[in-house]
């Protein structure tokens, strides 16, 4: 019998204060068989009725899932967004859901300005060159002499448009939510940052209204040979669309770590001006492991808020 199902693809059960009160209360702990990110099926196969509490990374939580997840009380996600949560059907049947919107912030913080250099610098071109006995003198460009146009200005994109700033870049942003947080970034219409941005960087939650914000309507109003960074959402970007503007030069450099489907198998592997990633952007070891101590705390305090766990042991 499982008490609590870790569905991330990887935590590290030791040194954790939280796994240890868990365990203190009588609660047995389940990690994911599979190693990767689970399917829609499997995480429900898992979910048995004795599943209390759920360490989740970003499999699909759908409606369904979660309606057939008889015994579940608290949902405890390693990360910020919640869109891979049914929300709405987590709180008709009365699940906890809770994020650690903190911990992965300075990872994908520094893993986007990664993506942004190694596209500017062409630093995994020339890698590989020089793997191939060559010795390429490849001109690059600088940050600072860009214009960084950040799409959304929340904790990970307010961050970015700081350190953009600290290279001498330009910064302009678009959030029509976010309060300013910065002087020196300057707030713009959309088609203002894609006609202006020579790189555009993505850091909005993913839903309904975002779905696909960069189509091939937003791509054709982006200044040529503009760079796009993904640290976000895959479903943000219309991956054909993208395809077809970088293979017509529209586009000069795509840094991806998230993808619509994942493991990402498609056409943009072939392509050596873009740079990708393994939605790896939060995976810094610092991070991970503030993250998982976080959930699992999370987890805790959720379920002894349900009654699940009562006087330090499960009732």
């Amino acid at each position: 019998m499982t008490d609590i199902l870790i569905s991330t693809s990887s935590f590290n059960l030791d040194d954790n204060p939280g796994i240890e009160q868990l365990r203190a209360a009588g609660l047995s702990i389940a990690t994911n068989p599979f190693g990767r990110k689970l399917t829609e099926v499997e995480i429900g196969d898992l979910l048995t009725d004795s599943v209390v509490g759920l360490l989740a990374g970003v499999e699909p939580l759908t409606g369904q899932v979660i309606a057939n997840a008889k015994g579940l009380a608290v949902i405890s996600r390693l990360g910020v967004g919640l869109d891979n949560v049914d929300q709405a059907a987590a709180k008709e049947s009365n699940i906890g859901v809770l994020s650690t919107p903190d911990a992965p912030v300075d990872a994908v913080v520094e893993m986007t300005l990664g993506l942004m250099l190694a596209t500017l610098r062409q630093i995994p071109a020339a890698d590989r060159q020089v793997r191939d006995g060559k010795w390429p003198r490849l001109k690059g460009r600088l940050l600072k002499s860009k214009t960084v146009g950040i799409l959304g200005l929340g904790r990970i994109g307010s961050r970015v448009a700081s350190l953009c700033c600290a290279f001498g870049a330009h910064v302009i942003a678009h959030d029509p939510v976010a309060a300013d947080t910065d002087s020196a970034v300057k707030r713009v219409a959309l088609a203002d940052l894609l006609a202006q941005a020579d790189i555009v960087s993505l850091h909005m939650p993913y839903n309904a209204a975002t779905h696909h914000v960069i189509n091939d309507e937003s791509l054709a109003a982006m200044k040529p040979g503009a760079i796009l960074i993904n640290t976000a959402r895959g479903g943000l970007v219309d991956e054909a669309a993208l395809l077809a503007a970088l293979q017509s030069d529209r586009l000069s450099a795509a840094g991806l770590d998230v993808f619509e489907i994942e493991p990402y198998n498609g056409p943009l592997r072939d392509l050596s001006q873009v740079v990708l990633t393994p939605h790896l952007a939060s995976s810094a070891m610092e991070s991970r492991r503030q993250m998982e101590h976080e959930a699992a705390e999370n987890l805790y305090a959720g379920l002894r808020k349900a009654g699940v766990i009562k006087n330090g042991e499960r009732s």
